[in-house]
């Protein structure tokens, strides 16, 4: 699985939590962005998605808003 994953999320976040314990559990890296602190990236995630709330994923170059578990495991090529 070559897909780069990146999440956008915060600390308090119980979805944004979900996924990366999901990640962590089927052995996905992913690269996490803290859109609390750091605002340069909060900005960033706004722009390329549209989205303020928390968490936005990437999955290569395709979307993901929210834990969508049966969407990251077809996005992924992954199972369940």
């Amino acid at each position: 699985m070559d897909k780069n994953v990146t999440i956008y999320s915060t600390p308090t976040c119980h979805f944004c939590n979900m996924t990366k314990a999901f990640l962590k559990e089927k052995g996905i890296a992913y690269t996490e962005y803290n859109v609390a602190t750091d605002l340069e990236k909060r900005q960033e995630m706004i722009e390329k998605s549209g989205q303020m709330g928390v968490p936005v994923i990437y999955v290569g170059d395709e979307l993901i808003v929210g834990f969508d578990k049966e969407r990251l495991v077809s996005t992924l090529g992954i199972t369940e």
